[in-house]
């Protein structure tokens, strides 16, 4: 489970600004499908992985729903450790979805940055 949270920092960056509305369950199970590809890799994410980070990427509009994920996942995450492979195939999962992050994006992310 922990993959699947640092995979949801990556992509919340890339979020859209006010009160928080996306919750950690919304990000668990938006993202959920892609767990498998997180830890195993492959060519591709599944369809339903690519659903859900679009899901994401979309209900994320504010900044205090953009701070919102980046917590629960930095709080989900906390001292866990996770593979170089496992966050090679996180970080590659924005752009084999089609989703463009416009920042630079590192698992040590400061949430009270997100704008």
């Amino acid at each position: 489970m922990r993959s699947l949270f640092l995979l949801a920092l990556f992509l919340v960056l890339a979020f859209h600004h006010g009160e928080a509305a996306v919750t950690c369950n919304n990000v668990v199970g938006d993202l959920y499908p892609c767990l498998s590809y997180v830890m195993q890799g492959g060519n591709s994410p599944s369809t339903n992985c690519c659903s859900g980070v679009r899901t994401l990427n979309s209900q994320a509009q504010t900044t205090a729903d953009r701070q919102s994920v980046c917590r629960c996942i930095k709080n989900a995450i906390g001292g866990a450790s996770y593979s170089s492979s496992n966050l090679k195939n996180a970080l590659s999962l924005p752009a084999k979805c089609g989703v463009n992050l416009p920042f630079s994006i590192s698992p040590s992310t400061n949430c009270n940055s997100i704008h």
